[in-house]
Protein backbone atom coordinates (compact mmCIF):
# COMPACT_ATOMS: atom_id res chain seq x y z
CA UNK A 1 0.00 0.00 0.00
CA UNK A 2 1.45 3.42 -0.83
CA UNK A 3 1.72 6.21 1.45
CA UNK A 4 -1.24 8.60 1.82
CA UNK A 5 -2.17 11.62 3.97
CA UNK A 6 -5.58 11.46 5.82
CA UNK A 7 -7.85 13.74 7.23
CA UNK A 8 -11.76 13.90 8.96
CA UNK A 9 -14.25 15.86 7.89
CA UNK A 10 -16.51 18.10 9.62
CA UNK A 11 -19.48 19.03 6.63
CA UNK A 12 -20.25 17.48 3.54
CA UNK A 13 -19.45 20.33 1.81
CA UNK A 14 -15.84 20.21 3.70
CA UNK A 15 -15.18 16.54 2.64
CA UNK A 16 -16.33 17.85 -0.77
CA UNK A 17 -13.80 21.09 -0.64
CA UNK A 18 -11.30 18.34 0.36
CA UNK A 19 -11.72 15.83 -2.41
CA UNK A 20 -11.52 18.74 -4.62
CA UNK A 21 -8.26 20.50 -3.50
CA UNK A 22 -6.44 17.38 -3.78
CA UNK A 23 -5.75 15.35 -6.59
CA UNK A 24 -6.84 11.90 -6.55
CA UNK A 25 -8.42 12.12 -3.24
CA UNK A 26 -11.10 9.71 -2.12
CA UNK A 27 -13.65 9.67 0.79
CA UNK A 28 -14.04 6.44 2.87
CA UNK A 29 -16.24 5.59 5.27
CA UNK A 30 -16.35 1.54 6.20
CA UNK A 31 -13.88 1.21 3.43
CA UNK A 32 -14.87 -2.85 2.74
CA UNK A 33 -14.12 -2.01 -1.34
CA UNK A 34 -11.60 0.79 -1.21
CA UNK A 35 -9.11 -0.46 1.23
CA UNK A 36 -8.90 -3.48 -0.46
CA UNK A 37 -8.23 -1.91 -4.15
CA UNK A 38 -5.62 0.07 -2.13
CA UNK A 39 -3.97 -3.14 -0.88
CA UNK A 40 -3.77 -4.54 -4.21
CA UNK A 41 -2.75 -0.57 -5.56
CA UNK A 42 -5.78 -1.06 -8.06
CA UNK A 43 -6.64 2.73 -6.30
CA UNK A 44 -3.79 4.59 -4.94
CA UNK A 45 -5.49 7.47 -3.32
CA UNK A 46 -2.78 10.41 -2.38
CA UNK A 47 -5.31 11.63 0.35
CA UNK A 48 -8.35 9.87 1.98
CA UNK A 49 -11.41 12.05 3.19
CA UNK A 50 -12.63 10.36 6.82
CA UNK A 51 -16.57 11.17 6.46
CA UNK A 52 -17.68 8.51 9.18
CA UNK A 53 -18.07 11.67 11.73
CA UNK A 54 -20.99 13.26 9.96
CA UNK A 55 -23.91 12.11 11.12
CA UNK A 56 -25.29 10.88 7.97
CA UNK A 57 -26.78 7.63 9.48
CA UNK A 58 -30.57 8.06 9.84
CA UNK A 59 -33.44 6.57 7.86
CA UNK A 60 -36.40 9.58 7.82
CA UNK A 61 -39.43 9.57 6.59
CA UNK A 62 -40.12 12.45 3.62
CA UNK A 63 -42.55 14.82 3.64
CA UNK A 64 -44.27 12.88 0.28
CA UNK A 65 -44.52 9.80 2.30
CA UNK A 66 -41.24 8.01 1.20
CA UNK A 67 -38.39 7.07 2.94
CA UNK A 68 -34.92 9.49 3.22
CA UNK A 69 -32.06 6.80 4.04
CA UNK A 70 -28.59 8.95 5.51
CA UNK A 71 -25.42 8.29 3.33
CA UNK A 72 -23.47 6.34 6.52
CA UNK A 73 -26.26 4.38 7.09
CA UNK A 74 -24.67 0.50 7.63
CA UNK A 75 -25.97 -1.88 5.07
CA UNK A 76 -26.85 -3.89 8.73
CA UNK A 77 -29.16 -1.33 9.72
CA UNK A 78 -30.73 -0.46 6.76
CA UNK A 79 -31.88 -4.01 6.27
CA UNK A 80 -33.20 -4.26 9.87
CA UNK A 81 -35.08 -0.82 9.65
CA UNK A 82 -38.92 -1.28 10.31
CA UNK A 83 -40.03 0.95 7.61
CA UNK A 84 -37.75 -0.30 4.98
CA UNK A 85 -38.93 -4.17 6.26
CA UNK A 86 -42.68 -3.16 5.75
CA UNK A 87 -42.45 -1.29 2.97
CA UNK A 88 -39.53 -1.60 0.85
CA UNK A 89 -39.14 -5.74 1.22
CA UNK A 90 -37.40 -5.56 -2.09
CA UNK A 91 -34.39 -3.60 -0.87
CA UNK A 92 -34.05 -5.07 2.77
CA UNK A 93 -34.03 -8.64 0.65
CA UNK A 94 -31.57 -7.60 -1.67
CA UNK A 95 -29.20 -6.13 0.85
CA UNK A 96 -29.30 -9.20 3.10
CA UNK A 97 -28.43 -11.19 -0.32
CA UNK A 98 -25.10 -9.16 -0.38
CA UNK A 99 -21.24 -10.21 1.16
CA UNK A 100 -21.79 -11.14 4.49
CA UNK A 101 -23.10 -10.09 7.89
CA UNK A 102 -19.19 -8.84 9.06
CA UNK A 103 -18.90 -6.75 5.85
CA UNK A 104 -22.77 -5.85 5.87
CA UNK A 105 -21.78 -4.01 9.36
CA UNK A 106 -19.50 -1.95 7.81
CA UNK A 107 -20.59 -1.45 4.48
CA UNK A 108 -22.92 1.91 4.00
CA UNK A 109 -25.17 3.16 1.64
CA UNK A 110 -23.42 5.10 0.04
CA UNK A 111 -20.50 2.90 -0.47
CA UNK A 112 -22.52 0.11 -1.74
CA UNK A 113 -23.65 1.85 -4.86
CA UNK A 114 -19.92 3.50 -5.19
CA UNK A 115 -18.47 -0.27 -5.36
CA UNK A 116 -16.14 -0.94 -7.92
CA UNK A 117 -16.27 -3.48 -10.36
CA UNK A 118 -15.31 -7.21 -9.36
CA UNK A 119 -14.36 -7.75 -13.19
CA UNK A 120 -11.12 -10.57 -12.61
CA UNK A 121 -9.41 -8.39 -15.17
CA UNK A 122 -9.82 -5.19 -13.30
CA UNK A 123 -8.40 -7.06 -10.32
CA UNK A 124 -5.45 -8.60 -12.27
CA UNK A 125 -2.97 -5.76 -12.76
CA UNK A 126 -0.88 -7.63 -14.65
CA UNK A 127 -3.83 -7.95 -17.23
CA UNK A 128 -4.60 -4.46 -19.34
CA UNK A 129 -7.95 -2.92 -18.05
CA UNK A 130 -9.00 0.31 -19.53
CA UNK A 131 -11.18 0.35 -16.21
CA UNK A 132 -7.94 0.29 -14.27
CA UNK A 133 -5.93 1.70 -16.64
CA UNK A 134 -7.48 3.96 -19.10
CA UNK A 135 -6.48 3.04 -22.97
CA UNK A 136 -4.13 0.08 -21.79
CA UNK A 137 -7.31 -2.51 -23.27
CA UNK A 138 -9.56 -5.12 -21.73
CA UNK A 139 -8.39 -8.66 -21.88
CA UNK A 140 -11.76 -9.74 -20.85
CA UNK A 141 -13.25 -9.05 -24.62
CA UNK A 142 -10.39 -11.75 -25.32
CA UNK A 143 -10.54 -13.65 -22.27
CA UNK A 144 -12.68 -15.50 -19.95
CA UNK A 145 -15.90 -13.76 -19.44
CA UNK A 146 -18.58 -15.74 -17.62
CA UNK A 147 -19.10 -13.45 -15.14
CA UNK A 148 -19.42 -9.92 -17.59
CA UNK A 149 -21.71 -7.81 -19.25
CA UNK A 150 -24.17 -9.20 -22.02
CA UNK A 151 -26.19 -6.04 -22.38
CA UNK A 152 -24.72 -2.33 -22.51
CA UNK A 153 -21.17 -2.94 -22.78
CA UNK A 154 -18.54 -1.38 -25.27
CA UNK A 155 -15.48 -2.36 -27.08
CA UNK A 156 -13.55 -0.51 -24.68
CA UNK A 157 -15.14 -2.88 -21.38
CA UNK A 158 -17.43 -5.37 -20.83
CA UNK A 159 -17.58 -5.65 -16.51
CA UNK A 160 -20.99 -5.34 -14.43
CA UNK A 161 -22.05 -3.87 -11.42
CA UNK A 162 -21.71 -5.91 -8.69
CA UNK A 163 -24.06 -4.93 -6.53
CA UNK A 164 -27.60 -5.73 -4.87
CA UNK A 165 -28.40 -2.93 -3.36
CA UNK A 166 -28.13 -0.04 -6.34
CA UNK A 167 -31.23 -3.52 -8.33
CA UNK A 168 -33.20 -3.25 -5.53
CA UNK A 169 -33.28 0.93 -6.01
CA UNK A 170 -33.17 0.78 -9.35
CA UNK A 171 -36.88 -0.53 -9.79
CA UNK A 172 -37.87 1.09 -6.59
CA UNK A 173 -37.49 4.50 -8.55
CA UNK A 174 -34.55 5.50 -5.59
CA UNK A 175 -32.90 9.11 -5.92
CA UNK A 176 -29.61 10.04 -4.88
CA UNK A 177 -28.79 13.48 -3.40
CA UNK A 178 -25.22 15.01 -3.70
CA UNK A 179 -24.02 17.83 -2.80
CA UNK A 180 -20.34 19.73 -3.74
CA UNK A 181 -17.30 22.21 -2.59
CA UNK A 182 -19.79 24.95 -3.57
CA UNK A 183 -22.42 23.61 -1.63
CA UNK A 184 -24.73 23.13 -4.45
CA UNK A 185 -27.23 20.06 -4.30
CA UNK A 186 -28.21 17.63 -6.51
CA UNK A 187 -30.73 15.05 -7.17
CA UNK A 188 -30.06 12.24 -9.79
CA UNK A 189 -32.40 9.42 -10.72
CA UNK A 190 -31.11 5.94 -9.90
CA UNK A 191 -31.40 5.02 -13.64
CA UNK A 192 -28.94 7.52 -14.68
CA UNK A 193 -26.71 7.37 -11.48
CA UNK A 194 -24.62 4.68 -12.87
CA UNK A 195 -22.53 4.67 -16.26
CA UNK A 196 -22.53 2.55 -19.52
CA UNK A 197 -18.58 2.40 -20.44
CA UNK A 198 -19.06 3.96 -23.44
CA UNK A 199 -15.68 4.89 -24.31
CA UNK A 200 -14.54 5.96 -20.34
CA UNK A 201 -15.28 2.51 -18.46
CA UNK A 202 -13.03 4.22 -15.78
CA UNK A 203 -16.20 6.49 -15.01
CA UNK A 204 -18.57 4.60 -13.57
CA UNK A 205 -21.13 6.87 -12.01
CA UNK A 206 -22.13 10.83 -13.41
CA UNK A 207 -20.68 12.22 -9.91
CA UNK A 208 -18.32 15.19 -10.54
CA UNK A 209 -14.64 15.35 -9.10
CA UNK A 210 -15.85 15.99 -4.98
CA UNK A 211 -18.87 15.97 -5.34
CA UNK A 212 -20.27 14.10 -2.43
CA UNK A 213 -23.26 11.24 -1.59
CA UNK A 214 -25.36 12.93 1.45
CA UNK A 215 -28.46 10.75 1.14
CA UNK A 216 -30.46 8.18 -1.19
CA UNK A 217 -34.46 8.62 -1.19
CA UNK A 218 -37.32 6.34 -1.96
CA UNK A 219 -40.87 7.88 -3.01
CA UNK A 220 -43.85 6.75 -1.49
CA UNK A 221 -44.47 2.88 -1.05
CA UNK A 222 -45.81 1.21 -4.18
CA UNK A 223 -47.15 -2.17 -2.39
CA UNK A 224 -47.19 -5.11 -4.41
CA UNK A 225 -45.40 -8.31 -4.12
CA UNK A 226 -41.34 -7.20 -3.70
CA UNK A 227 -38.81 -10.40 -4.74
CA UNK A 228 -35.27 -10.13 -5.04
CA UNK A 229 -33.81 -13.48 -6.11
CA UNK A 230 -29.60 -13.68 -6.74
CA UNK A 231 -28.43 -16.90 -8.60
CA UNK A 232 -24.76 -17.29 -7.64
CA UNK A 233 -22.45 -20.05 -7.66
CA UNK A 234 -22.64 -20.65 -4.01
CA UNK A 235 -25.16 -19.88 -1.66
CA UNK A 236 -23.28 -17.15 0.37
CA UNK A 237 -20.66 -14.46 -0.39
CA UNK A 238 -20.46 -14.63 -4.15
CA UNK A 239 -21.91 -11.89 -6.49
CA UNK A 240 -24.59 -12.49 -9.17
CA UNK A 241 -24.66 -14.23 -12.50
CA UNK A 242 -27.83 -13.06 -12.57
CA UNK A 243 -30.52 -11.07 -9.92
CA UNK A 244 -34.15 -10.00 -10.24
CA UNK A 245 -35.44 -7.04 -8.61
CA UNK A 246 -39.39 -7.41 -9.23
CA UNK A 247 -42.52 -5.89 -7.96
CA UNK A 248 -45.12 -7.31 -9.24
CA UNK A 249 -49.20 -6.43 -8.12
CA UNK A 250 -52.17 -8.72 -8.10
CA UNK A 251 -53.00 -7.57 -11.83
CA UNK A 252 -49.89 -8.88 -12.89
CA UNK A 253 -48.17 -5.67 -13.84
CA UNK A 254 -45.32 -4.56 -12.27
CA UNK A 255 -41.63 -3.70 -12.56
CA UNK A 256 -38.19 -5.47 -12.59
CA UNK A 257 -34.83 -4.56 -12.67
CA UNK A 258 -32.02 -7.36 -13.13
CA UNK A 259 -28.55 -7.45 -12.05
CA UNK A 260 -25.15 -9.41 -13.11
CA UNK A 261 -25.69 -8.68 -16.92
CA UNK A 262 -24.68 -5.31 -17.50
CA UNK A 263 -22.39 -2.57 -16.33
CA UNK A 264 -25.14 -0.77 -14.21
CA UNK A 265 -28.27 -2.05 -12.52
CA UNK A 266 -30.68 -2.59 -16.01
CA UNK A 267 -34.29 -1.94 -16.22
CA UNK A 268 -36.69 -1.10 -19.55
CA UNK A 269 -38.89 -0.06 -18.28
CA UNK A 270 -40.82 -0.04 -21.57
CA UNK A 271 -40.62 -4.22 -21.20
CA UNK A 272 -42.88 -3.92 -18.17
CA UNK A 273 -45.46 -3.73 -20.07
CA UNK A 274 -45.14 -7.64 -21.41
CA UNK A 275 -45.51 -8.06 -17.31
CA UNK A 276 -48.75 -9.60 -17.40
CA UNK A 277 -47.48 -12.21 -20.28
CA UNK A 278 -45.07 -13.90 -18.74
CA UNK A 279 -40.75 -13.70 -18.65
CA UNK A 280 -40.08 -14.72 -21.99
CA UNK A 281 -42.05 -11.59 -23.23
CA UNK A 282 -40.23 -9.19 -21.24
CA UNK A 283 -36.91 -10.76 -21.82
CA UNK A 284 -37.20 -10.68 -24.97
CA UNK A 285 -37.79 -6.94 -24.48
CA UNK A 286 -35.31 -6.34 -21.74
CA UNK A 287 -31.88 -8.40 -23.85
CA UNK A 288 -33.33 -7.54 -27.15
CA UNK A 289 -29.74 -5.91 -27.93
CA UNK A 290 -27.78 -7.60 -26.06
CA UNK A 291 -24.41 -8.99 -27.35
CA UNK A 292 -23.52 -12.15 -25.07
CA UNK A 293 -20.05 -13.67 -25.46
CA UNK A 294 -19.57 -17.76 -25.30
CA UNK A 295 -18.68 -17.84 -21.77
CA UNK A 296 -21.37 -16.02 -20.47
CA UNK A 297 -24.71 -16.50 -22.94
CA UNK A 298 -26.09 -18.51 -20.74
CA UNK A 299 -26.68 -15.26 -18.53
CA UNK A 300 -29.75 -14.99 -21.34
CA UNK A 301 -31.70 -18.40 -20.73
CA UNK A 302 -30.85 -17.86 -16.95
CA UNK A 303 -32.74 -14.13 -16.69
CA UNK A 304 -35.79 -15.24 -18.29
CA UNK A 305 -35.65 -18.63 -15.88
CA UNK A 306 -35.04 -16.62 -12.74
CA UNK A 307 -37.68 -14.49 -13.41
CA UNK A 308 -40.40 -16.93 -14.46
CA UNK A 309 -39.47 -18.04 -11.17
CA UNK A 310 -40.08 -14.83 -9.09
CA UNK A 311 -43.52 -14.26 -11.09
CA UNK A 312 -44.88 -17.82 -10.38
CA UNK A 313 -43.69 -16.87 -6.67
CA UNK A 314 -45.77 -13.83 -6.81
CA UNK A 315 -48.66 -15.90 -8.10
CA UNK A 316 -48.23 -18.32 -4.93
Amino acid sequence: MRAFSYERATTPEAAAAAAVATPNAKFIAGGTNLLDLMKLEIEAPTHLVDVNGLGLDTVEPTDDGGLRIGALVRNTDLAADAQVRRDYPLLSRALVAGASGQLRNKATTAGNLLQRTRCPYFYDTNMPCNKRNPGSGCAALTGVSRQLAVIGGSDACIATHPGDMAVAMRALDAVVETVDAEGATRAIPMAEFHRLPGDEPERDTVLNTGEFITAVTLPAPVGGRQIYHKVRDRASYAFALVSVAAIIHPDGTGRVAFGGVAHKPWRVEEAEAEMPNGARAVAARVFADAAPRPDNAFKLPLAERTLALVLAEAKE
